[in-house]
């Protein structure tokens, strides 16, 4: 186990932490101080324990508010999720209804080809009935 010493409104404190965790604690005692020293700052020495408490107060305040902004852009987040799905939904719908009017206009297509070739196919017939010259039949 380490320890590490911070000063919280002017005063030294030893406090035993994990190894690696040195730093870190320094840093939230270094916050919590500049909490005590702007709430002193505002109202006077008060006492540590008030300090501390009206800091702490502070800080919970602060925890409390990202919390609900944490949980707004989650919900705000999962929304846009679902929107997103929503609009995955929709395109794969008008795709498979592109889809759908392209195989629709293929067999209109291949119907329309068909009709032609037995057009074309009836034309040839009725001309090779006919006589190919008019000379030729009243000669």
């Amino acid at each position: 186990m380490s320890k590490v010493t911070v000063t919280l409104n002017g005063r030294e404190f030893t406090i035993g932490c994990e190894e690696g965790q040195e730093a870190y604690l320094a840093s939230l005692a270094a916050y919590l101080d500049e909490k005590v020293s702007g709430i002193s700052g505002q109202v006077g020495q008060i006492g540590d324990l008030r300090l501390l408490l009206m800091a702490s107060l502070v800080v919970v305040d602060e925890l409390k508010e990202a919390e609900r902004r944490s949980e707004s852009l989650n919900a705000h987040l999962d929304k846009m999720r679902d929107e997103a799905r929503g609009g995955d939904l929709a395109r794969n719908g008008e795709r498979t209804q592109l889809a759908s009017a392209i195989a629709d206009a293929a067999e209109r297509l291949e119907r329309l080809a068909q009709a032609l070739e037995q057009e074309e196919g009836q034309k040839r017939d009725e001309s090779e009935d006919k006589p190919e010259d008019f000379a030729q039949v009243h000669a």
